[in-house]
């Protein structure tokens, strides 16, 4: 008896209805079969199974103790299906699925997160996985498939041409300081900051990159007294204690000054914008993205 390779789901429907019903007519017309090929179809289940499924009366018919046994595992199995079918079409729509992003800060906070919480309102099934990083790590594990795309800039070591590559927009760099820091009040320029403590994020990354460029372009050496960190626990820990002046992206200054802790925080206001280069969204030519992927990716493209 081998009933995983030879029964289909049409026969399973069929002793379903029988079951309900209890009438193998009734059973046939809710399948659209003769009562012939219904009967027929029947007697090669319970042919296959050695033993009738049912017991025959005058009045319909009535589910044997194997019948039973038969209605209850066909039930399950015609109930996953039935959840298969709605999973398929849910992932075809990009209703549901799971979306993996990585993703530099700033964008994180201003574009991504905003951007999966409106997709996830009219698709409440979507799951979203987000890892924040270093452009080299993103894209890294773009190329290895544990992202569907990444926010960031593409580190010089990559061939551009293995990418999908879409303009973004530049980061604005805001200096962040506790509430009643003695350099707000005025526009103020980096000769007159230098001289604080500054928590700058590790050499190497964009915002440490734009910063000391900033301050040889203005004649200057950098601060003496600097914390390298990019955690933002670290940042705000060292901010609300001291007079230290830490560089974040626009978008994380805005929710470190908006939010419910914004009554501790401020920016202050430059004399001479700072920027630094821009990112991108980018994903892997390589790589199918499923429609769950692709609706999130058109919502931050919406939002840049």
């Amino acid at each position: 008896m081998d009933l995983a390779g030879r029964l289909k789901p049409r026969q399973l429907m069929l002793i379903q209805r029988i079951g309900e019903t209890r009438q193998l007519q009734t059973a046939a017309h809710m399948l659209a079969m003769s009562q012939p090929a219904a009967s027929r179809v029947l007697a090669e289940i319970e042919a296959e199974v050695g033993a009738p499924l049912f017991a025959r009366h005058p009045k319909g018919m009535e589910p044997t103790l194997l019948g039973e046994t038969f209605l209850r595992h066909a039930r399950v199995i015609l109930s996953e299906l039935e959840s298969l079918e709605s999973e398929v079409a849910g992932l075809r729509a990009g209703e549901s699925g799971e979306v993996r992003v990585g993703s530099v800060t700033g964008p994180t906070v201003g574009v991504l997160v905003p951007a999966i919480q409106a997709v996830r309102e009219a698709a409440p099934d979507i799951q979203a996985t987000i890892e924040v990083g270093p452009s080299g790590q993103l894209v890294r594990g773009l190329e290895e498939g544990r992202f569907d795309f990444v926010i960031c800039r593409l580190p010089p070591e990559y061939d551009s041409r293995q990418f999908a590559i879409y303009p973004a927009r530049n980061e604005v760099v805001s200096l962040v300081v506790r509430a009643g820091h003695p350099a707000l009040g005025a526009p103020r320029r980096l000769a007159e900051l230098r001289d604080y403590e500054w928590v700058i994020q590790d050499l190497g990354t964009p915002i440490r990159v734009a910063m000391d460029g900033a301050f040889h372009a203005a004649g200057l050496g950098a601060p003496e007294r600097i914390t390298n960190s990019s955690s933002l626990l670290v940042v705000l820990s060292i901010l609300g204690g001291t007079d230290a002046i830490a560089p974040q992206s626009q978008e994380v200054a805005d929710v470190i000054t908006r939010n419910r802790i914004g009554d501790s925080f401020a920016t202050l206001e430059l004399a001479d914008a700072l920027a630094v280069a821009p990112y991108f969204v980018i994903h892997n030519r390589s790589q199918q993205m499923h429609r769950a992927a692709e609706r999130v990716m058109q919502e931050v493209f919406r939002r840049l």
